[in-house]
């Protein structure tokens, strides 16, 4: 019964009972969701975006995503919904004025605060650190808690004052339940774009054939037309040409009176013509004119 030294064994050395569940410890998965992106797994840093879905990326990362989504990355089912820079939205986040910040704790004398978040809610003044629920606007980005929301009923938006309804408001990080909800309002309302553009299109098709059926229509028309458009046409040339070195005359005596001098224009003053280097006042002799005499030590 006994090992070397006389020790006993207890039960639980030589039973294996059942492995117990690990449990994922709240305040890691807290810190996962709210401080680090979602895609790359790297803290969160300006500029922050979100997705339909309510999840936090950095926006750099979203970009090299779209650049290349063929590149392999560890959690790519988080963002294969996004299909491009509109299905996100740059979040307007109002800082914490206690987060010091990661360099404040790098000798490790200072007692760090894991719950302490980045940003808080403008109006009630919460951390957002994911004890709290918060919500975003599509319209504008703005970021509040859902107590803001439920105890100041508005549809303006708190920090920008633009406008906004109800159908605006995305959850971040929110349970598997409202996943799902934000999950079918996507899909709503991108089958609701695909009808919007669909009717566009067949009603720029239907304005089309109408234009189209009018310029056939007029075709026969204008061919039984050309017959006698062109019998006529010859007898009508010399009437072009007629008509035309007419007009050519009437150009000239036009450009002709518009070259007349001012001085020989009657209903003009001598005040008036008397401005004009033409007149006679503005005429110098010979005795008047300058002679400009150059000198230059080349004569010497």
């Amino acid at each position: 019964m006994g090992c070397d030294g006389g020790t006993i064994p207890k039960r639980h050395e030589l039973v294996k009972g059942p492995k117990k569940v690990e449990k994922v410890d709240r305040n890691a998965e807290r810190a996962a969701k709210w401080k680090y992106c979602a895609l790359s797994q790297e803290k969160l840093r300006r500029p922050i975006v979100s997705c339909e879905m309510g999840r936090l990326f950095n926006k750099d990362a979203i970009i090299e995503y779209l650049l290349d989504k063929t590149a392999e990355r560890p959690n790519m089912e988080v963002v294969t919904h996004i299909r491009g820079i509109k299905d996100i939205k740059e979040l307007n986040l109002t800082d914490n004025p206690e987060w010091a910040g990661e360099r404040s704790n790098t000798k490790g004398d200072v007692y760090e605060d894991l719950h302490c978040g980045m940003f808080i809610c403008p109006v009630v003044g919460l951390e957002m650190n994911g004890k709290h629920r918060f919500c975003y606007l599509q319209t504008c980005g703005c970021v509040f808690s859902d107590r803001a929301l439920k105890e100041i009923k508005t549809d303006i938006c708190h920090k920008c004052g633009d406008l906004f309804k109800d159908e605006d408001l995305v959850v971040l990080n929110g349970t598997k339940e409202e996943g799902e909800k934000l999950r079918e309002k996507m899909e709503q309302k991108r089958a609701k774009a695909k009808t919007k553009k669909s009717k566009k299109s067949k009603a720029a098709e239907t304005v089309a054939t109408p234009s189209e059926s009018k310029d056939d229509t007029k075709g026969p028309e204008v061919d039984g037309k050309e017959s006698s458009l062109q019998t006529d046409g010859e007898s009508s040339q010399s009437d072009v040409a007629g008509t035309s070195s007419s007009t050519e005359g009437s150009k000239l005596s036009k450009s002709a009176a518009s070259k007349r001098s001012v001085q020989e224009m009657t209903e003009k003053s001598e005040v008036f013509k008397s401005l004009f280097t033409t007149h006679s006042s503005a005429k110098r002799t010979k005795a008047q004119t300058s002679n400009w005499v150059t000198h230059t030590p080349y004569h010497f």
